[in-house]
């Protein structure tokens, strides 16, 4: 009985090329990729709580109506969905027109106000805060809910 080797892979010209190819376009497309789009500043859920307690922010939960229900929202935050096609203007009715005025966003995991909070300073609002945490947390923390601050349903 002859013993028979395996076979080696070789791969031809073209494989090497169209996986250079593949690899050189992740690699590009990786620095291209918007990393966490706002560099602000931010709040622990606490903080949060304790700034627009004693009314030094505008908190602003920025999450679907589905979700307020199913959570309720952070005590002392306006509910205002960030889809709505009047976002702005309705924060600037809450800011009283003034874009200066400290303005802190919250969600659920703090995806959709890190987003929100570049798109607010883009707009001209020069104080937005971001809750990274948001109410369910995330990898920042454990969230609003986790830390047992007040909700109103």
């Amino acid at each position: 009985m002859q013993k028979t080797r395996g076979a080696i892979f070789r791969p031809s010209r073209r494989q090497v090329l169209v996986t250079g190819v593949i690899v050189a376009s992740g690699v590009s497309a990786w620095g291209l990729w918007p990393a966490s789009g706002y560099v602000g500043d931010t709040l622990t859920p606490v903080e949060a709580h304790q700034e627009a307690r004693g009314g030094r922010i505008v908190l602003v939960d920025i999450r679907r109506p589905d979700e307020w229900a199913q959570t309720g929202t952070a005590k002392d935050a306006h509910r205002l969905d960030m889809r709505r096609a009047d976002f702005l203007a309705e924060l600037d009715v809450l800011v009283e027109g003034d874009r200066s005025r400290p303005v802190a966003l919250i969600c659920a995991r703090g995806v959709r106000s890190d987003r929100m909070s570049q798109r607010l300073t883009d707009a001209g609002f020069t104080n937005v805060i971001d809750v990274p945490e948001g109410m369910l947390g995330s990898s920042a923390g454990p969230g609003w809910l986790s830390r047992d601050l007040p909700v109103v349903k």
